[in-house]
């Protein structure tokens, strides 16, 4: 069994990427592999939970969902969220807003936990 860290940086609009990030977690844990997902720089956007897909375009939210009910982690930088303006509950209550803007699969995380999954992992495969 091996460890995969999955590094997604492409933005949600720009690729294909969630597919690919799916059609990998999907294939690893088939094999008994673990899988992280873990979201930085314009990545972050996927995680995003007020995102619309162009019509005739899949939704990248269904796919997150898909992969979170199957236990795997969705983490996401939270400094590079906070400068494309997604945030948790938290921050929202800070700043006075009505609600937050980072969908509920993803979980804030950081690149000290970046470090320690990049030390742990058999393999990163970035996206």
């Amino acid at each position: 069994m091996a460890n995969f860290v999955l590094l997604v940086t492409s933005p949600h609009y720009d690729s294909n990427s969630a597919n690919a990030v799916k059609q990998f977690t999907l294939a690893a844990l088939d094999a008994g592999h673990n899988v992280t997902v873990f979201f930085y720089n314009a990545g972050v956007t996927h995680a995003n939970k007020f995102n619309l897909p162009q019509a005739g375009e899949p939704s990248s939210s269904d796919i997150w969902q898909h992969l979170y009910d199957k236990q795997v982690p969705l983490l996401v930088c939270a400094t590079a969220a906070g400068r494309r303006g997604i945030i948790d509950d938290i921050e929202a209550k800070q700043h006075h807003l009505k609600e937050s803007s980072l969908h509920p699969v993803f979980s804030l995380s950081g690149l000290t936990e970046l470090a320690a999954l990049s030390s742990q992992a058999d393999r990163m495969v970035q996206f």
